[in-house]
C-alpha cells in the first residue's frame, strides 16, 4: 500500500459525504494502491450508513469511537489505522479533483527519496456543510490558490516555513502528505495532559497537533512543494470560525517556538514571527470581547504577549487593521459609484 487518506470526522455527515464522492472519482482516473481511514467521533451512527455505500467501491478502514476522542486524539487514531507507506491527513470538508490522486501516484514515485511533500490547494468559502458535488460548476468559479508560490522544487523541510509558501506555517492538514514512519515514531511529541483537554484550541497540542509531529519528524528531511492545486478545501463548514483569530495570532506564534527548537534558523523565525503577528492587536481585541470565550482560558501573558512585544508588527497590526478597513470603504465607494 502506497498512500493511507487519512480522515478524522465529527459530526459532518454532508461534507463527509461530498469527501468521500471526490475521492471515489479520483479513484478511477488512476491505479495509485491506496486505502481510507476513518476515525469518526460522532455521536450518530448515520456516517456508518454513508461507508457503507462506498464499501464496495473504494478501499475503506472506518473506526465508529465510542465516545468523543477529541481533535488530536481522532488525528492520531486515524494515523495509526493506516497500512500505506505515506500518510494524507485529510478534512472531511476537503474534495479531490478528479486528477489528484494521479498526481499524487506521480509525485511519490518519482521522488522516492522525498519524506514530505506540500500540496496545493484552491479555496472555497462554502455556506453551509450541504454542498452537492458538482465538478463542472466547482471548475467554472473563480477559485483562490492557498499558496500563491508558483514554483515546483524539491527542498529542504525548514524552506517550506516560510510565508510566501504557507501563510499558516503547515498548519492546514490536508496539504501535506509525509512518511508514516516519521510521523509514528515521533507521536511522543505531544503533550499528554493537552491532548486529553477537550477544550478546542486551548494549546499549540490541540490546535496543530500535526505541525509539532512534523517539527519533530521531518527537521532533517527532504520536502518537495507542488505547486498545482489539486484539492478543494471549503472554509465556510468551520464550526471554529470565531476562534479564528487564536488561531492566527497566538497559536502560530507558538508553533514557531516549537519549529526554532527543532532546526529553524534564527533569522528565518525572527521573520516568520513578525509576520505572525501582522493582525496581533486586532485579534487580541476581537477575543477579548468575545461573548463566546474566556480569553484568559487561552492565553499566557509572558508566553503569548510579553514575549511579542520586541516585533515590530506588535505595534503596526493595529495601522494594518484601519489600512484595510479604508481599503474596502474606498472600493465599495468606487463600486458604488
Amino acid at each position: 500500500m502506497l498512500l493511507s487518506i487519512c480522515i478524522p470526522t465529527y459530526n459532518r455527515y454532508y461534507s463527509l459525504k461530498n469527501c468521500l464522492k471526490s475521492i471515489y472519482l479520483s479513484s478511477k482516473k488512476t491505479n495509485l494502491p491506496f486505502e481510507i481511514c476513518i476515525s469518526d467521533n460522532s455521536y450518530s451512527n448515520k456516517n456508518l450508513c454513508l461507508v457503507n455505500d462506498y464499501i464496495n467501491k473504494i478501499n475503506i478502514n472506518y473506526k465508529k469511537n465510542s465516545y468523543n476522542l477529541g481533535r488530536t486524539k481522532n488525528y492520531i487514531q486515524a494515523s495509526l489505522m493506516a497500512k500505506g507507506e505515506y500518510i494524507w491527513l485529510l478534512g472531511d470538508d476537503d474534495l479531490l479533483l478528479d486528477i489528484s490522486l494521479n498526481e499524487i501516484k506521480n509525485l511519490l514515485t518519482t521522488h522516492k527519496n522525498v519524506d514530505f511533500f506540500y500540496i496545493n490547494s484552491f479555496n472555497l468559502k462554502s455556506p453551509n456543510n450541504n454542498l452537492e458535488l458538482n465538478y463542472s460548476n466547482l471548475k467554472s468559479k473563480k477559485l483562490k490558490k492557498f499558496s500563491q508560490y508558483h514554483l515546483s522544487k524539491k527542498l529542504r523541510f525548514f524552506d517550506l516555513i516560510d510565508p510566501k509558501i504557507s501563510f499558516d506555517f503547515l498548519g492546514g492538514m490536508y496539504l501535506s502528505i509525509f512518511r508514516k514512519k516519521n510521523w509514528i515514531q515521533n507521536l511522543n511529541a505531544l503533550n499528554r495532559n493537552h491532548i486529553n483537554n477537550l477544550i478546542e484550541f486551548s494549546s499549540l497540542d490541540n490546535t496543530f497537533p500535526h505541525t509539532k509531529i512534523y517539527a519533530h519528524a521531518f527537521n532533517n528531511s527532504k520536502a518537495f512543494f507542488f505547486s498545482k492545486p489539486i484539492t478543494i478545501n471549503l472554509s465556510g463548514t468551520r464550526e471554529w470560525n470565531y476562534l479564528y483569530p487564536l488561531v492566527m495570532s497566538y497559536r502560530l506564534p507558538e508553533l514557531l517556538e516549537e519549529y526554532r527548537k527543532n532546526g529553524l534558523s534564527f533569522f528565518q523565525y525572527i521573520y516568520c514571527k513578525n509576520f505572525a503577528l501582522r493582525n496581533f492587536i486586532p485579534d487580541t481585541l476581537n477575543l477579548l470581547f468575545s461573548k463566546k470565550i474566556n480569553f484568559f482560558n487561552y492565553i499566557n501573558i509572558y508566553k503569548n504577549i510579553i514575549k511579542n512585544i520586541f516585533y515590530p508588527n506588535f505595534y503596526l497590526s493595529i495601522l494594518y487593521f484601519f489600512l484595510r478597513k479604508l481599503f474596502k470603504y474606498r472600493l465599495y465607494e468606487t463600486k458604488k459609484n
